[in-house]
């Protein structure tokens, strides 16, 4: 027996009965979709130098980050149980040193051609971005926090485009 999500109910993923399922997206219309997340890791000064000057033990840790980051976009979807696969068509990350708050802001922009939206991937991207700057830097600086991470903005599908209040 096939049971949906009820109209009372602005939780997509479960059925009328309350059991989890993957959205059907079947009848949706394919359109361009676009996500911006963001997040913020918060470290020592003196971290922050190393992620500056390259010369962290482990190497470039933007460099490896940003990959690690894109590498997240495109698998999202093995790592949020009920998320669709989707053919990404570009993922753009980019980070910002902020000196006066010992911070590393982490910015990701995801787009694809679908029927659902990337705002899971946008956010996974960021946070595995973040993940991998503690990574690179515990040996150096475990009181690391990541924080704000959230989605910016999101644009296409049917629901339209949204900004976040910041």
């Amino acid at each position: 027996m096939t049971t949906f999500a009820t109209d009372a109910s602005p939780l997509t993923h479960f059925d009328a009965t309350g059991q989890a399922h993957m959205v059907d997206v079947g009848a949706k219309d394919a359109t361009h979709r676009i996500a911006v997340a963001a997040g913020t890791i918060r470290m020592q000064p003196a971290t922050l130098d190393l992620v500056k000057a390259g010369s962290a033990k482990k190497g470039d840790v933007l460099g490896v980050a940003r990959v690690a980051a894109i590498m997240a976009a495109k698998r999202t979807s093995d790592l949020i149980p009920l998320c669709h696969p989707l053919a990404i068509t570009r993922v753009a990350v980019d980070f910002e040193i902020d000196e006066a708050h010992h911070s590393v802001h982490c910015r990701a922009q995801v787009e694809t051609v679908g029927k659902t939206g990337v705002e899971m991937e946008a956010l996974t991207s960021v946070q595995v971005g973040l993940l991998t700057i503690y990574d690179m830097c515990k040996a150096a600086d475990r009181g690391m926090v990541m924080t704000n991470v959230r989605v910016l903005e999101k644009h296409g599908g049917k629901s339209g485009d949204w900004t976040a209040q910041l």
